[in-house]
């Protein structure tokens, strides 16, 4: 039974166009722009590494935080405000298989996500990278579940979809532009540095780029820290505010 609701949910996920776009074609288009305007040769500015090298887990951070703050707070609170979560309580499957169903469903976006970029980057850029496989994957695991949890929050504290929509844009679309999940921080001025710093996802990028490009994860105690907080305490929220109704 789960297996069948994890593939209808699926389907209908791939026609959430807002989800497709922006976490499989908007970073390969962004990338594809960027990149070709400024290649990926080596400089000496950024340690011999190229501009690409330096985008790609950026970019990755930015798949993330669509489908962990778009895609899944929006399809629960839509799914709660549709009274589509109390009908499911009159019938084998439980209500919290659907948000199981929709966890699974959004980190195989965002897995498809990823691997559409890295396909885009690696044979057109020469993508280069230096880190430890286990601890770049335990890096994405830690991002994957601060912005899953922040996700969760939003739909557990919003009281319709059209809140939850607010809420998600109003976290999302700061968090996009001045984590440097998009743009660098170095180009940014200081003002914008600072408001960068209440950003999770600045935590999240700055992590996830350090160990893919070779540095250690235990180097980055002050992202650890924060991005763990940041599970823990959305996850706190989410459970004591949710409403199946």
């Amino acid at each position: 039974m789960f297996r069948q609701l994890a593939v209808f949910e699926m389907k209908l996920q791939m026609r959430n166009f807002l989800a497709i776009f922006f976490a499989l074609v908007f970073p390969p288009v962004m990338l594809l722009i960027f990149g070709g305007i400024y290649g990926n040769e080596p400089q000496a500015l950024t340690g011999g590494l190229g501009t690409v090298d330096l985008m790609i887990p950026a970019y990755i951070c930015m798949i993330v935080a669509v489908t962990g703050l778009m895609s899944l707070p929006l399809t629960i609170a839509s799914y709660r405000e549709q009274k589509i979560l109390k009908r499911f309580m009159a019938t084998p499957t439980q209500p919290l298989q659907i948000l199981l169903a929709q966890l699974m469903v959004n980190l195989l976006t965002t897995v498809m996500g990823i691997a559409l970029l890295l396909v885009v980057a690696k044979p057109m850029f020469q993508l280069r990278y230096s880190g430890s496989i286990p601890e770049t994957g335990l890096a994405f695991l830690l991002v994957v579940l601060s912005m899953f949890s922040l996700g969760l929050m939003i739909a557990g504290v919003a009281k319709n979809g059209q809140a939850a929509t607010a809420l998600a844009y109003i976290i999302y679309f700061p968090m996009l532009f001045l984590s440097g999940a998009t743009m660098p921080l170095y180009i940014m001025p200081d003002s914008l540095v600072a408001v960068s710093k209440v950003l999770p996802l600045t935590y999240g990028v700055e992590l996830l780029s350090g160990v893919w490009l070779g540095g250690r994860l235990l180097s980055y105690r002050l992202e650890l820290a924060v991005l763990a907080g940041v599970a823990l305490v959305c996850t706190a929220l989410a459970v004591r505010f949710f409403k199946w109704e």
